[in-house]
């Protein structure tokens, strides 16, 4: 792979309400500072339900994209401290498996999408169920699946 190509890799992470998420993001830093490329986070937030007075619904947009950009701000601190350079940030409105698989879709520069393993019983999480299974003709990037339990020293040593 060349210079160029590795510099050009961008290691998608889904930031979502999981702790799952946390064991993601370590791992992309650690692909990015190990062989190159940058680190973008995708926080999708979900719109407000139907309320009876528009400004009601407007403010409560308000405070969850404000909420998001928070979010996405200090997780971006620690991707500069763990990689060196500054993450790529998006936030999208919606659901959050079809604003990935839009934000996928489009001319993106995004290269591999990186997702954790949910932690309980419950099953991988929706969006690795959805990605890899019904909808897994629709995903053009390759995905890699951290497992959730996954220790620091076992994540240093397979990247």
């Amino acid at each position: 792979m060349t210079e160029a190509a590795r510099r050009d890799r961008v290691f998608l992470v889904v930031v979502d309400n999981s702790e799952e998420h946390h064991v993601a993001l370590q791992y992309a830093c650690l692909r990015v500072r190990k062989s190159g490329g940058r680190v973008a986070l995708l926080r999708v937030i979900e719109p407000p339900g139907q309320t009876e007075w528009a400004g009601v619904g407007a403010l409560m947009a308000e405070e969850q994209r404000d909420e998001a950009e928070k979010l996405l701000s200090g997780l971006a601190v620690q991707v500069q401290d763990l990689t060196g350079g500054y993450p790529i940030l998006l936030i999208r409105e919606g659901d959050p498996r079809d604003e990935l698989l839009a934000l996928l879709a489009e001319e993106s520069p995004i290269s591999i999408l990186v997702l954790a393993a949910g932690a309980d019983s419950g099953g991988p999480g929706p969006l690795i169920s959805a990605l890899t299974g019904r909808f897994a003709s629709r995903v053009r990037v390759p995905i890699t699946i951290v497992p959730a339990g996954i220790t620091a020293a076992e994540l240093e040593r397979v990247t």
